[in-house]
């Protein structure tokens, strides 16, 4: 069950302009960088990610239906800015977190919710 929408808008006007301050600084933290669908405009979304070798993994509290995930989704890539460095987010895909992709601790943080996976290329 994903989180209410109420609170989704709420952290998307308030809590993620404080959290892209350090996000894209501080490992889990990350900033996915990624254009509207229908306007082209660029969206800067700070998010937990778990990165593993070349695979990062965003377990979607709100639900796979948020408009970063559809942008993202639809454009088939992202970027992605953590540690202090970009790197792009390729091939994502929406998975269960029973997926072997996700990995044993983003799956206990997950619980039922699903999780974005994708390739990191540089």
């Amino acid at each position: 069950m994903a989180w209410s929408r109420g609170l989704a808008r709420f952290n998307k006007r308030v809590t993620n302009r404080v959290q892209g301050v350090w996000a894209p600084w501080l490992p889990p933290w990350a900033v996915i960088v990624h254009k509207g669908r229908k306007s082209g405009r660029v969206y800067r979304t700070p998010v937990v990610a778990a990165r593993s070798g070349d695979r990062l993994r965003v377990v979607l509290w709100y639900g796979e239906r948020a408009d970063w995930v559809r942008n993202v989704l639809a454009a088939g890539e992202a970027e992605v800015v953590r540690a202090g460095r970009t790197l792009t987010l390729l091939r994502p895909r929406v998975v269960e977190p029973s997926d072997p992709a996700v990995g044993a601790v983003v799956r206990r943080m997950a619980g039922r919710k699903r999780v974005l996976v994708g390739e990191l290329g540089e």
